[in-house]
């Protein structure tokens, strides 16, 4: 029975990680560099629509190497906060960018480099609110 509410707790964390990856992204790119975020002329509701939308795509592309990570982290019983943001980050980079990870593409200031860094925020803030709802426990259910 534990390991069946601990599923019950991966998969609302996993959800919850991908929603607040997605209004990171989403914030992140609507704003341009130093514009502040409440000047946008988005309506609020258009902006959860894209919100949504946006949670469910990135829940669909990154569920197979998070679960991975997810796996590795409840065998292994990893509930550092540091480790799920680094491999929330790392993973979504590597999403995101494949073989072109390290960044050949484009210098400091071109746009290439301020995609990257919204990525990489939005795969640091899903680890994070993973970790806050699940990754603390990791491996108790053992």
């Amino acid at each position: 029975m534990a390991i069946l509410v601990r599923l019950f707790a991966i998969a609302i964390a996993y959800l919850l990680a991908c929603t607040a990856a997605a209004t990171v992204f989403t914030l992140g790119t609507l704003s341009a560099a130093g514009e502040n975020v409440g000047a946008l002329d988005v309506p609020s509701v258009a902006l959860w629509w894209i919100i949504g939308v946006s949670a469910a795509i990135m829940a669909a592309l990154a569920m197979l190497p998070a679960l991975l990570v997810i796996a590795l982290s409840e065998g292994f019983a990893w509930r550092s906060v540091i480790a799920y943001g680094v491999l929330g980050g790392v993973l979504a980079l590597s999403l995101g960018y494949g073989i072109d990870f390290a960044g050949y593409l484009g210098g400091p200031d071109s746009i290439v480099a301020r995609e990257r860094e919204v990525l990489g925020a939005a795969g640091i803030a899903g680890g994070l609110v993973y970790w806050l709802f699940a990754g603390r426990n990791a491996g108790a259910w053992k």
